[in-house]
């Protein structure tokens, strides 16, 4: 078993979305970014992922640029390519088309060397899906609360 160091993760896409399918798929960084990366540099709040001539790209996932890096720091916006293997990339992309389902990058971390992102087939929330959510952790929250008192 590697060891795994989370770096990012995105957590208004598990407010914004009901994530059905989680899929691990590596990335195409540059040098610069991957010491970026490393330091923690990385916003991945309004990414999200589009399937473009059979390769998946991730898009606005934001990885600020490395200070020693001068002219080889690259735009911190810009498109990468995620690598996964054309069968699971052909599936996610029949399930957006025929389903209305999108793919948003949930978290970004080392596995050993190697910078990963865990990406989820997900489908977007209803205002009362949200309401029912954060009336349901009310809920639990305050069941712990009396349940710690109780305990005391």
């Amino acid at each position: 078993m590697e060891n795994t160091k989370t770096v990012a993760t995105n957590r208004k896409a598990f407010f914004e979305y009901n994530v059905l399918e989680k899929f691990e798929a590596g990335i195409s960084l540059s040098g610069t970014e991957v010491k970026s990366v490393r330091q923690g540099g990385v916003n991945l709040k309004d990414a999200w992922c589009n399937i473009e001539n059979g390769e998946m790209i991730i898009k606005q996932m934001n990885i600020s640029p490395y200070e020693h890096g001068n002219i080889f720091n690259k735009n911190p916006k810009r498109d990468r390519r995620l690598l996964m293997h054309k069968r699971e990339i052909m599936r996610l992309y029949g399930a957006v088309k025929q389903e209305g389902l999108t793919i948003i990058p949930l978290s970004l971390y080392f596995k050993g060397s190697l910078v990963k992102v865990q990406i989820g087939l997900c489908k977007g929330k209803k205002i009362y899906d949200k309401r029912a959510d954060a009336a349901k952790k009310d809920a639990n929250r305050t069941i712990e609360r009396t349940l710690k008192e109780q305990n005391r």
